[in-house]
């Protein structure tokens, strides 16, 4: 009987398996758009597990599934869409867009908004557009991207400031920066080099963890950030991990990189020649110019039989290489959701001695607690190991080695130590005997949790830590310019670090025909600087690198600071009958930095939108897809001055040996920040369902209560105290156009082009006086920071003396335009703008099978640049410098024309600061390149990964430009933060020409 009851059980639980195993099934499909593209990276999750996949390149797709289950398909921008698992063994999907979805697309200050209902005017870069450019700083990915957002690479460092322009500069002394926004939190955008030459804040982000970048450009999107909003806010989300298969990518590549454009100086034989005449013009003997050869010669025939040609720029600009590498987990289920990287990024550049080391971790996550209360945490960790320069206002420099002469030999007869008997400081000693290293840690966390109160009400609360730790090192050994002090080192410890608190409650609800969005709530940011350093000197060796080796401290000290802000903040959207779009919001921050009287601003927008094609007489119309007419204005402000400019300081003095206390800053009250009024017009449009899309816009900003040092009566003790007095004015035109030039099975292409035209003007200035900052002025009526100049008119044909115009005012209001030799006669003129009337971008992709490519063109009109390195380099042959190769052209006889006057040594002849050195900035850039080939899933699978994608991608391949010097963007780093100071280059090294191989690989 047991026996029998065994095989009934055993036969029972057999069956059970087998129609257990007979209902799971591999179900496979290709899931399409709407116009019948395949689509990658779609998600799909069987309803209710973990069960997931994502579909290939190709759009193709399995699954192991059970008939009666529902799988979920999810794609950013595109309707959510369940299918049923039947009997058959394919499903195909073909996806539509969904105009819900596309509300995640476009983020805004604490909160997100559709596309179609947004009435401000916000540029969107998604991480597909900024992927794989093999550059060391995010803000350069960004390059060309945007309209109206000028990005500058300040020079070829690795590490060098960037600067973004936000629809034009709003200001004088004031940062121009935008602020950034990283997952909600406001970040740390500080310079902290210790020798001038600035140090990019967000060197330590990882550009491969970043999901999207929304750039908020007008008041109405900006002002929910108030006091900060005047220069624009980058939202910068990172990537979330998904629910569904967990996904392990992997990416690596590496480069090889060089200036993109080198210059032509006097070879030995050109340099004789030059000089020699030069000498000669000036009444020196072929003997005097021989002897004066002779004390930078090692021998005399080095320089008489060129034995010795040095290429002094070879040795400063070398070869260089990328090599990036990063590993990413992600994935999730229903209630937990994860996104793990690392990546490490080595960059030697094309300047030699400049090097860069980034190791970053991120991981984010969040989880469903319950179906009301989601908690999560987004968090990265960086560390940054510069090997740094001096500025490009140093010897030690490597360019400015370009003025060394060439028959001196850069190294003694061993070939290895620098050569001492230079014209200038020989920079290679810097390499040799010198150190100069920065170590940069950064550490950004938020912290959230969110209850749905109700079915419309939520209330989210973040907690944000931002920390910039900074240490600088420097050592200059005893073969340095510090030999006489048998060494000099110092060290520079900064720590940065900010605590942000925000609390908010978002509403959404519908009446009737009404849509309605509110958010309100608080934002509380401490600001915490600590400060370090110490020097010294007298080492007992060149091995003893520490300052604990020091024979004597000479030097030291140590600072705190702090700022905060206490904001208030509210928005409400509404949306009437689908079509009738109204926004407003305001903010009340109050901040330490200002005066007890000035203490909390109000910063107010509005903005309005008519959605015209949803009209009766336009709905469904098949040409014209989109009407959208928006209107904006608002207020904001720019809070980014001194810590505590507003208040009387007293510095300590000593007299005697006694200590006291004297004011060294005289404070204002009634001190607050710089407002920027600003209103905008644009119109949005869609033609054939939206393939051709195209948005323009026109706004004005002005800027009023600028922050300006005004001079006081010196029986005050100070020279000057810190006022809002002065207002300039923004105005533009922006036009983007995007197209789906060729959509089909074989082959896409699109394109999108972006072209903005802004003009700056300074309307009032105290006393309506001007502000000259040596080749600039802030005057009336001008652009700020034009360049200011003597106009130099050419040479005198009849005896090469270099000609300059007068320009002094006439009677009549007009300007003499006749001109002479002396210098003196004649009068500085507005002479240039160095910010661009025009910028422009241009890319275009392309898929054809499986492969892909794109490319990006940047240009800019209207600058000018000056050369303040000219004086030096193209003289005259007014010192030994070595000159450019166009110095040949000079003056020799009467009846030469030409714009070189005759070559005098110590002669001063045309070398002043004049229009002679200022040029034309335009250019056009092929800015990047990426060609790429995703191996077919028929390959993949056998190897049991899910994509393969080798491509190549080159930055900065081709600049076209008539700018004479290295680069038309490279400027001074040493006047990076002055806004006076603008458009000026001294030595500023070329930006880097980068041709990198990768891959990406997905598992």
């Amino acid at each position: 009987m047991r026996t029998k009851l065994n095989g009934i059980l055993t036969l029972f639980l057999a069956l059970t398996i087998q129609i257990s195993f007979a209902q799971e099934k591999t179900l496979t499909g290709n899931v399409t758009d709407q116009d019948g593209l395949p689509l990658p990276g779609v998600n799909i999750v069987v309803n209710g597990t973990s069960n997931g996949t994502q579909t290939d390149f190709d759009g193709n797709y399995s699954i192991v599934v059970s008939e009666g289950q529902v799988l979920v398909f999810t794609y950013l921008g595109l309707r959510t869409t369940n299918r049923t698992v039947g009997s058959a063994n394919t499903i195909n999907v073909q996806m539509d867009v969904d105009a819900q979805a596309l509300e995640e697309v476009v983020l805004v200050g604490f909160g997100q908004t559709s596309k179609a209902r947004l009435t401000d005017n916000v540029a969107s870069i998604a991480s597909e557009q900024i992927n794989e450019i093999p550059v060391p700083s995010l803000q350069s990915t960004l390059v060309g991207k945007a309209a109206g957002v000028q990005i500058t690479q300040i020079n070829g460092r690795g590490e060098a400031g960037i600067q973004v322009r936000v629809r034009g500069v709003s200001t004088i002394t004031g940062s121009q920066e935008p602020l950034y926004v990283v997952d909600g939190i406001p970040i740390i955008n500080t310079d902290e080099s210790v020798n001038d030459s600035p140090i990019n804040p967000l060197i330590g982000i990882n550009p491969d963890d970043i999901e999207s970048i929304e750039i908020l450009k007008d008041a109405s999107s900006a002002a929910i950030y108030g006091a900060r909003g005047t220069n624009g806010v980058v939202l910068i989300t990172t990537k979330k991990g998904k629910q569904g298969k967990t996904t392990v990518s992997l990416r690596s590549s590496y480069g090889v990189s060089r200036a993109t454009n080198t210059r032509e100086w006097l070879n030995t034989e050109e340099y004789v020649e030059l000089f020699t005449e030069a000498g000669l013009n000036e009444g020196f003997t072929e003997d005097d110019v021989a002897g004066f050869f002779n004390i930078f010669a090692e021998n005399e025939e080095d320089w008489r039989d060129g034995l010795v040609d040095t290429d002094w720029q070879d040795l400063a600009l070398v070869d260089g290489e990328v090599q990036d590498i990063g590993v990413s987990v992600s994935g999730g289920n229903e209630k937990t959701r994860f996104f793990i990287s690392t990546g490490y990024n080595k960059t030697n550049t094309i300047i030699r001695g400049n090097r860069i080391e980034r190791y970053s971790l991120r991981a984010n996550f969040d989880h469903n607690v319950s179906d009301r209360f989601k908690i999560g945490i987004n968090s990265t960790i960086s560390k940054t190991q510069i090997s740094r320069l001096s500025n490009d206002n140093a010897f030690a420099t490597p360019l400015q080695a370009i003025a060394q002469i060439p028959f001196t030999r850069p190294y003694t007869d061993d070939g290895v130590t620098p050569n001492d008997g230079a014209l200038y400081y020989n920079f290679l000693f810097q390499e040799f005997n010198a150190d100069h290293d920065a170590n940069v840690w950064r550490n950004i966390l938020n912290l959230f949790g969110e209850y749905q109160i109700t079915d419309n009400l939520r209330f989210r609360t973040e907690i944000g830590y931002d920390l910039n730790n900074q240490v600088e090192e420097r050592f200059f050994g005893s073969l340095t310019e510090f030999a006489s002090t048998n060494g000099f080192a110092d060290a520079n410890s900064v720590q940065n670090e900010k605590y942000v608190l925000n609390n908010y409650f978002t509403y959404d609800n519908t009446f009737g025909s009404v849509d309605l969005n509110v958010v309100g709530g608080m934002s509380f940011e401490q600001d915490n600087r600590d400060l370090q350093f110490v020097e010294g000197q007298d080492f007992p060796s060149d091995a003893l690198q520490t300052l604990n080796s020091a024979g004597e401290i000479v030097g030291g000290g140590s600072s705190r600071t702090f700022f905060n802000f206490l904001s208030y903040f509210g928005r409400a959207n509404a949306t009437i009958f689908g079509k009738y779009l109204l926004k407003a919001s305001v903010r009340v921050d109050g901040s330490s930095r200002f005066g007890e009287d000035k203490r909390y601003g109000t910063f107010p927008a509005f903005s309005g939108g008519w959605i015209v094609s949803e009209e009766n007489f336009l709905k469904g119309n098949r040409t014209l897809s989109n009407l959208k007419l928006r209107a904006s204005w608002g207020l904001t402000g720019n809070a980014e001055i001194d810590n505590f400019a507003s208040r009387t300081l007293l510095g300590s003095r000593t007299y005697n040996q006694s200590p006291g206390l004297s004011i060294t800053q005289l404070g204002d009250p009634e001190l607050s920040w710089e407002e920027t009024t600003q209103t905008n017009f644009g119109i949005d449009l869609g033609f054939f369902s939206n393939r051709i899309t195209a948005s323009l816009d026109y706004y004005t900003k002005i800027t009023d209560g600028i922050l300006l040092d005004v001079p006081v009566p010196s029986t005050s003790g100070v020279e000057t105290v810190v006022r809002n007095s002065g207002e300039l004015e923004n105005k533009g035109l922006e036009f983007v156009l995007d197209t789906k030039n060729i959509i089909n099975d074989k082959f896409t292409w699109s394109t999108s082009f972006n072209i903005a035209k802004n003009e700056n003007e300074v309307t009032s200035l105290p006393n309506d006086a001007d502000i000259i900052s040596g080749q600039n002025i802030a005057r009336e009526g001008e652009p700020i920071a034009s360049f200011f100049l003597v106009e130099y008119a050419g040479v005198d044909p009849a005896n090469g003396d270099a000609l300059f115009v007068r320009n002094t005012l006439l009677p009549d209001g007009s300007r003499d335009r006749s001109t002479t030799n002396n210098f003196g006669e004649a009068s500085r003129v507005i002479a240039g703008n160095p910010f661009p009337e025009v910028i422009a971008g241009l890319t275009n992709n392309f898929t054809f099978a499986n492969f892909d490519a794109s490319f990006t063109f940047q240009g800019q009109w209207g600058a000018s640049i000056y050369n303040n390195g000219g004086r030096f380099q193209s003289a005259s042959a007014d010192f030994f410098d070595n000159q450019s190769r166009d110095q040949l052209q000079r003056w020799q006889q009467p009846g030469d024309i030409t714009d070189v006057p005759q070559v005098r040594l110590f002669g001063g002849n045309g070398t002043q600061a004049s229009t002679r050195y200022l040029d034309e900035a335009d250019f056009i850039r092929l800015r990047n390149l990426t060609v790429g080939y995703t191996f077919p899933s028929k390959i993949t699978d056998k190897l049991n990964i899910q994509r393969l994608r080798l491509y190549f991608t080159g930055v900065n391949l081709l600049t076209f430009t008539d700018y004479n010097s290295w680069d038309p963007e490279a400027t001074a780093d040493f006047n990076a933060d002055n806004s006076l100071a603008a458009g000026i280059e001294f030595y500023s090294a070329p930006p880097a020409k980068t041709f990198t191989f990768g891959f990406n690989l997905d598992f």
